[in-house]
């Protein structure tokens, strides 16, 4: 292991955590991380270093900035243990109402001026070395302020993109706030309105899954930092911190962390290129040391992978806390479980993911919703 730089605390490098099973190729190790941020360089209220200080204390092992149409350079590093990386989120800012943010990693370059072409944008970032999310492709608005229109994404027939993300908690947030009785409420009580990704995102993607597309999933918080008015009422809603507490992305990497910004990036763009990922309300408990793979003959794969049959395919799932457990096939249930295991034997190809669901407050809550495994 290389010796850490930039203030990288050696503890929590070591903290990544080995998988506990062997894919078709190696051995990963999980990471935590928060995908969707947003500092002063454009409606955020924070810059880098405190994010990633604010993430440290969080327990994350890195976070993406991803400002409005701006790629920052120069700041990326670890902070108290913390790798901070910087990305974009890029829309056209002359279109209205306001569609089509996704998200860019790894291009190391700033790629607005190609906004106005959804398509071309993708393929700019691909030319690049870099990958693409569609950012909230589902949105609710709100009544109460202009400022809380919904954004979705509308060009669907993109190509090229590396997922979704299926899970954005300010956007689920903003989709609560119906009426200004509601907006204090929930204000004051966000965690009584937080369910889940919002069901047309999960059709949409199991409908991409189904035309035999691969679409990695991630999710990310959209902090900002805002204090938000009511009257004479104001409150931080969402510290960053708070936040990066809640809906998360975990990764599976094939190297554990070393300290070292270059190396430690392509192993985060390497596994998020890959589909090594589920997104994780950890909130309602943590996800970390969730597992999911399935085996056909001498072959093991796990997220983001392809496996080719060799007679039955054995799907294993283990959660980390009890919770109600399915395994979907291209958007379908096949398979379901209550507890921290399940198993389930098949002959059938298709795009398998896993839900999780755990109730909290008496509502159910979803917890974790893993990318697919691809079985041929």
């Amino acid at each position: 292991m290389r010796i850490p730089r930039d203030g990288v605390k050696q503890g929590r490098l070591d903290n990544a955590r080995t998988i506990g099973y062997h894919s078709a190729r190696m051995r990963y190790y999980e990471i935590v991380g928060n995908l969707h941020v947003h500092t002063v360089y454009s409606d955020g209220t924070a810059c880098h270093r405190e994010i990633a200080r604010v993430a440290a204390q969080a327990g994350l092992d890195f976070v993406i900035t991803t400002d409005h149409n701006v790629w920052v350079r120069g700041v990326e590093g670890y902070t108290d243990g913390a790798l901070l990386l910087v990305g974009e989120e890029v829309h056209w800012v002359r279109r209205y109402p306001p569609v089509n943010h996704l998200l860019i990693y790894g291009a190391e370059a700033e790629l607005a001026p190609f906004a106005a072409d959804p398509q071309r944008l993708i393929r700019e970032a691909a030319d690049r070395g870099g990958l693409c999310f569609l950012a909230h492709p589902y949105e609710r608005g709100s009544p109460i302020s202009p400022d809380l229109e919904p954004i979705p994404w509308v060009d669907w027939d993109v190509e090229g993109y590396t997922g979704l993300e299926i899970w954005n908690g300010m956007s689920e947030f903003k989709g609560l706030l119906w009426s200004r009785l509601a907006a204090l409420f929930y204000a004051l009580f966000p965690e009584l309105g937080i369910r889940g990704p919002f069901r047309a995102t999960l059709r949409q993607w199991d409908a991409l899954l189904r035309e035999g597309r691969r679409v990695a999933a991630i999710g990310g918080s959209d902090a900002h930092g805002h204090t938000y008015r009511l009257g004479p009422l104001h409150r931080v809603v969402f510290p960053y911190e708070t936040l990066f507490r809640w809906v998360n992305t975990h990764v599976l990497v094939e190297q554990p962390l070393t300290g070292d910004l270059e190396a430690d990036r392509r192993l985060i763009y390497g596994a998020l290129r890959a589909g090594r990922t589920w997104v994780g309300y950890d909130r309602l408990a943590s996800t970390r040391g969730f597992r999911f793979h399935v085996r056909s003959g001498s072959a093991v794969a796990t997220m983001g992978e392809e496996i080719q049959r060799a007679g039955a395919l054995v799907f294993e799932v283990e959660t980390p806390r009890p919770g109600t457990i399915r395994l979907l096939r291209n958007g379908r249930g096949v398979a379901r479980a209550w507890g921290r295991t399940l198993r389930f034997t098949t002959a059938e190809p298709g795009a398998y993911r896993v839900e999780v669901w755990r109730t909290f407050r008496g509502r159910p809550r979803g917890w974790i919703f893993s990318s697919p495994i691809y079985c041929r």
